[in-house]
């Protein structure tokens, strides 16, 4: 049986490390290849988008793959809506695999928002030093605020548009609380703009902001394509596995 796991996320290595000793399993990897050095997971693994739906639908028949796990990134939306039009077309299964959204708990002041543009329209009347850890891609969206300093944080250099008042912090998660509580003091943040991408690796950012009582402009994920079943974490991936 090969099974195709849409990766690049904690979870969708540690399912293909899960499933690596299953001898009866052809398990194949596909990161987007937007990380100049990705973390790869164990067993097989393919770099670079597939060519849209056709060229996924191209893939799933030449590799006959049997079942499709998407466990990229809940803000991946094009992958994910071209693999379950793929997946369709194929008649194979395709399972999500999304990590929970984060829940604001006592002392949290967030402020959801629906895309970067709005978070961007928000920020004036929030603060003027601007924590950004929504990624290197999508800066454009605060290049318009000359009147707020920025600290973006990304794993590769981001790249123009940006911000005029901005410095880049390259890092790579998960984060420590200690570490977050550093940087927003370091570098006097008064607002912090996230992505609700979920999970424990980026969460601590979220604690430190609350303990420092500064407001988070959270941007909410896309919805998800119908009709796709969706499970919460890895052991439950893997008992729907089971199932075919």
């Amino acid at each position: 049986m090969h099974i195709l796991i849409l990766g690049g996320t904690t979870e969708a290595r540690e399912l293909a490390a899960a499933l690596a000793d299953r001898t009866e399993l052809k398990v194949t990897s596909s990161l987007a290849g937007r990380v100049a050095h990705p973390r790869l997971p164990v067993g097989g693994v393919r770099v670079g988008g597939f060519g849209g739906v056709a060229g996924l639908v191209a893939w799933l028949r030449a590799e006959r793959v049997d079942a499709v796990i998407d466990a990229t990134h809940p803000f991946a939306g094009a992958i994910s809506r071209n693999a379950a039009e793929a997946a369709a077309e194929v008649h194979v299964p395709l399972l999500a695999l999304r990590r929970p959204s984060w829940v604001p708990v006592p002392g949290d002041r967030w402020h959801p928002v629906g895309s970067l543009d709005e978070a961007a329209a928000a920020l004036p009347a929030l603060g003027s030093r601007v924590f950004l850890t929504t990624g290197r891609q999508g800066l454009g969206a605060f290049a318009v605020l000359d009147g707020l300093h920025f600290l973006a944080r990304s794993v590769d250099a981001p790249e123009p548009p940006m911000p005029r008042h901005i410095e880049v912090l390259l890092d790579r998660g998960p984060f420590t609380l200690d570490g977050e509580r550093a940087v927003l003091r370091e570098h006097r943040i008064d607002v912090l703009v996230t992505k609700d991408s979920g999970g424990a690796a980026t969460a601590p950012k979220l604690t430190a902001a609350r303990e420092l009582g500064l407001p988070v402009v959270i941007v909410r994920r896309p919805e998800p394509p119908a009709g796709v079943p969706t499970v919460p974490d890895v052991p439950s991936a893997l008992d729907r596995l089971a199932q075919l």
